[in-house]
């Protein structure tokens, strides 16, 4: 890929507005050069006419005149242009010179000059007109003097002078140009030594690059680099925790598998070939179930889907993990009901909220005694939704309560044969999906009590959730209406 310089194209663009300027002054300059010229060769004519017209004499009642080499030696030059001159007396009377010369514009008074362009002999003439008095014989006053010359030499003249002119503005343009460059130069300099800071790193150093000495304009790409380094530095560090997690929670189970494969291999018994085999399927199954929390936390923790512009049925979601969790439940002899409304809308990926429902309700199925209960609501209002997770089990004691949302962190081990992911991945996806959690304890005042508060969706219809059915009681006919609004599974 070809690459560009940032100070060429700076340089183009800081030039690209002068050149049209360039062109106007080059233009301008010309016209001046030949302005210029003109005007010298106008007063030469007009000094040639002047000379010609101190000969006027008049003899014999005649005009005469004559013209003396000086008026026509001023024009000796390079140029070789060709003059030409014409004396006229009173009433048109040609007394000397070119006939055919062209007669001024108007008729001039005494003392009177015009400058004027014409052709002759198919040649452009630079012309000028004197009207000369003659003292001494007003009858014959005054004569019309005009001397013309061919443009050879004003065009090369002014030609000389455009060159100098622009030879000087070359040499100044040359110069700014290497100020520009200069400039440049000493402008990109922060920029060049903010990428040798960034070439000079260690690889795989994340420390954010320092802002000291950096100019006002290239503070916002540091603050975007330091940003992405700290983006970097979190993803790398969940990656890393994620790898430390997993080899720590499957160190075990492999380890029994193991040992488990090696008693298979060793009993002849086929009954203890069969023991062996379901300690190996169960230990497959947790294992398993390791892979997945680790996985599910390791999204959450990412952030993969925060702030994703999303909106979910929690009703549908809730639904489908009770569904799935249900033989499970059945299994420990627990009873698992729901009571939710038709639709509550939250802001959400269906995928996180799924592992958000079936880690809660997983974990307060592991942890309560057969016999006990489960009951997941969720309740809809304007301000919200709140989801609610109730169980009779043992309970978490309000000092450990914070505690239990760290990773791998267990308080009653030998009663339940989960990992301690599952209140970790809950908080994770509360905090990705910008919810709130909080523990607390039932009325009845054993078990626990989970509750997660849901922000406004993005789009609620006020039917979703002020169509949600009051809480029925024994003495209201809403009963049988509650009934058919909840789910429950029992064992």
């Amino acid at each position: 890929m070809r690459s560009t310089s940032l100070r060429r194209q700076l340089l183009g663009w800081l030039l690209l507005p002068l050149l049209p300027l360039a062109a106007l002054d080059a233009l301008v300059t010309y016209r001046s050069s030949t302005v210029t010229a003109t005007e010298v060769f106008d007063r030469m004519l007009l000094g040639s006419a002047r000379i010609i017209g101190e000969q006027m004499r008049v003899e014999d009642g005649v005009p005469q005149g004559y013209i003396p080499p000086a008026a026509l030696e001023m024009f000796e030059s390079a140029y070789r242009d060709r003059i030409y001159y014409r004396i006229v007396g009173a009433g048109g009377r040609l007394i000397l010179g070119y006939p055919e010369l062209a007669l001024p514009p108007r008729r001039l008074q005494a003392e009177e000059v015009m400058h004027f362009d014409t052709t002759f002999r198919s040649e452009p003439l630079r012309v000028v007109a004197f009207a000369q008095p003659i003292f001494g014989a007003p009858a014959h006053s005054p004569v019309l003097i005009e001397v013309g010359q061919t443009l050879n030499g004003p065009r090369q003249l002014a030609a000389a002078i455009w060159m100098r002119a622009a030879t000087k503005h070359l040499l100044l343009a040359l110069l700014m140009v290497a100020l520009l460059l200069l400039g440049l130069r000493r402008g990109l300099a922060p920029l060049v030594s903010l990428g040798e800071q960034v070439r000079r790193r260690t690889p795989g150093s994340l420390e954010p690059l320092s802002a000291s000495g950096v100019t006002a304009e290239l503070q916002p790409l540091v603050q975007s680099i330091n940003e992405y380094v700290r983006c970097l530095d979190e993803r790398m560090s969940a990656h890393s925790r994620f790898i430390a997690n997993a080899s720590h929670q499957l160190r075990t189970p492999l380890t029994v598998l193991n040992t488990q494969v090696a008693y298979g291999l060793r009993e002849a018994d086929s009954v203890e070939k069969d023991l062996a085999l379901r300690a190996i399927r169960q230990e497959v199954f947790h294992g398993a179930r390791v892979v997945h929390q680790l996985l599910a936390f390791s999204a959450a923790e990412s952030h993969h889907l925060r702030g994703a512009a999303q909106v979910t049925n929690l009703t549908d979601t809730v639904r489908e993990s009770l569904e799935a969790l249900a033989a499970f439940a059945q299994s420990r002899q627990i009873d698992l009901g729901c009571d939710m409304p038709g639709d509550a809308p939250v802001a959400g990926a269906a995928t996180m909220l799924r592992e958000l429902v079936s880690n809660l309700v997983d974990n307060a199925l592991r942890y309560t005694p057969a016999g006990g209960s489960v009951t997941v609501t969720v309740r809809c209002d304007p301000d919200g939704t709140t989801l609610m997770v109730e169980d009779d089990g043992p309970g978490i004691p309000v000092e450990e309560r914070e505690r239990v949302f760290e990773r791998f962190y267990r308080i009653h081990n030998g009663s339940s044969d989960g990992c301690g992911l599952g209140l970790a991945i809950v908080r994770e996806v509360a905090t990705a999906v910008n919810a709130r959690v909080s523990l607390s304890a039932p009325p009845a005042g054993r078990g626990l009590v989970v509750r997660v508060e849901f922000g406004p969706a993005p789009y609620r219809s006020a039917a979703s959730c002020a169509d949600q059915p009051p809480r029925a009681t024994a003495a209201t006919p809403a009963v049988e209406r509650e009934r058919q609004q909840s789910v429950r599974v029992n064992s």
